[in-house]
């Protein structure tokens, strides 16, 4: 009977897994705006979180923090946007220039190679020929269309979340009628949300630091479109290792064709790849106080998995969703082994306080 259990057990867990990556494959369009709409709901949140500290007259975030943290992202959001648009434009206006340094610098390279070298390459005119931008331009523009149009629908999606958190007590109260129980659910809640919360702020401040250190770089080295740039770098920080990688090889390769010279990529490949370096393996593990030790095989699996499933989309949200799930599956009894598995080495000292709220409730 036992062995029917189990397997019972087993294959109801095998098909809702099943089940659950075919509702998020399908229903693509609308779980990766509501997704993004839960980051942003957070990052609001702890931001508010940060403008109350500010304020002496206030213990918790209140209406004045919250407004403040929604014109901020706001400002940022709609800044964000504006600029990819009007960059966009410029970069097709200097694309011909582009291609003509590269011919130039391709020329260069040629000449600093052996005869037997350049025997065995093709031919560099044929492949200058052969680079299209337009229809990359033409993508990039389409991307952006789509992204102005999801953008809607996750204030929307937004806006509703933070309608509805001021019930959420209210909710618990009506599930947990007896005091102690609820005071511990509360708590386990609490703890879990403002772990969750920490994370993405902290995630958030550091990708941003990154992008305001390079931009002055870029700035100072010459670079176009720095603004552009750091922008890509401060969203590709959100993206495991391959998204450093992206952020400081593409500004660098820009550099190479934009002054037909090797001096500036090597500068900027250095100085970005050092801000990387630095802020990612230094301060933020730092500032996290290394409690949220995912695994690295858990980050790259992850970053496959969702980048799989989304695409780029899923690719940005990977870690910040496997963060959270750790954190949430961390803080309850039941699925805590999962978390110790998703753990770089089995430690959740961030949930530390979970295991007495849960044998209150029991």
């Amino acid at each position: 009977m036992d062995i029917d259990n189990r397997t019972i057990s087993t294959s109801l867990m095998i098909l809702s897994t099943i089940a659950v990556f075919y509702v998020m494959v399908v229903g693509q369009e609308f779980l990766v705006p509501l997704a993004v709409a839960l980051m942003l709901w957070y990052v609001i949140n702890a931001m508010s979180r940060s403008f109350v500290k500010l304020m002496p007259w206030a213990d918790e975030p209140n209406w004045l923090s919250m407004v403040l943290s929604i014109i901020t992202i706001g400002l940022f959001m709609a800044l964000a946007v504006d600029m990819v648009q009007t960059n966009v434009l410029e970069v097709k206006a200097a694309i011909p220039k582009y291609r003509e340094n590269f011919a130039g610098l391709s020329l260069k390279l040629s000449s600093m190679l052996p005869p037997s070298v350049l025997e065995r390459m093709p031919n560099m005119g044929e492949v200058i020929s052969g680079i299209k931008p337009a229809p990359v331009i033409s993508g990039l523009t389409d991307t952006i269309v789509a992204m102005i149009g999801k953008i809607s629908l996750v204030l929307i999606y937004v806006a509703f979340m933070l309608a509805e958190q001021g019930t959420f007590k209210k909710k618990i109260r009506e599930m947990f009628p007896n005091q102690e129980k609820r005071d511990s659910v509360m708590s386990i809640l609490s703890h879990a949300q403002e772990d969750i919360q920490t994370y993405l702020w902290i995630k958030t401040l550091t990708s941003g630091l990154t992008g305001v250190i390079s931009y002055f770089v870029l700035r100072a080295v010459g670079v176009d479109f720095a603004v552009f740039w750091a922008f890509t770098i401060f969203m590709l920080n959100f993206i495991p290792t391959i998204g450093s990688i992206i952020a400081t090889l593409f500004p660098a390769m820009l550099a190479l064709i934009q002054f037909d010279t090797f001096g500036p990529f090597f500068i900027v490949l250095a100085a970005v790849g050092s801000i990387q370096i630095v802020v990612g393996n230094v301060l933020e593990p730092k500032l996290m106080g290394n409690t949220l030790n995912v695994s690295p095989f858990v980050v790259m699996m992850s970053l496959t998995l969702w980048g799989s499933i989304w695409g780029i989309a899923g690719a940005f949200l990977s870690v910040p969703i496997t963060v959270i799930l750790l954190i949430i599956f961390a803080h309850f009894e039941k699925t805590r082994y999962i978390a110790v598995l998703l753990s770089g080495d089995g430690s959740l000292k961030f949930a530390k306080h979970t295991q007495e709220q849960l044998e209150k409730i029991d």
